[in-house]
């Protein structure tokens, strides 16, 4: 088995083989529910993602900032924001919130997570890394 997954990473290297894998992920596995937002996660972890989706933040929810993730931006210019729950990173709520609720973090994807995970362990240094008040 091992022999096998390294044939067919060395063959997915190659143009051809990169194409026919593109096929694939576009034909079968984007029909998978839940498969986009799995790959997208790997891809954060992996650091092979610097793109806007999955940004950290700190979110206003009622008197509170929480730790939290930009989805993505709407045209009207609010967030689509994760809110995990603790200590799972990857369970959680929904919001969409204006802009002057959404704290951009200056921090890696992987140490939100882990101050998620940890219960909350490391926030000050969340609270420390906040940007500038929109995110783009």
């Amino acid at each position: 088995m091992l022999v096998v997954c390294y044939f067919t990473g060395l063959v997915i290297r190659t143009g051809i083989g990169h194409a026919f894998w593109r096929q694939i992920e576009k034909s079968l596995l984007q029909r998978i529910p839940g498969y986009p937002l799995l790959r997208s996660l790997t891809q954060r972890l992996a650091s092979e993602s610097e793109g806007k989706a999955w940004r950290p933040a700190l979110a206003e929810i009622e008197e509170s900032l929480v730790p939290a993730f930009i989805i993505e931006e709407l045209d009207d210019g609010r967030f689509t924001v994760f809110v995990p729950s603790i200590p799972t990173p990857f369970a959680g709520a929904v919001y969409i919130l204006s802009p002057d609720r959404v704290h951009p973090l200056n921090v890696p994807f992987t140490q939100a997570v882990r101050v998620v995970s940890q219960w909350g362990s490391g926030s000050k240094d969340l609270v420390a890394a906040t940007g500038p008040k929109k995110a783009g």
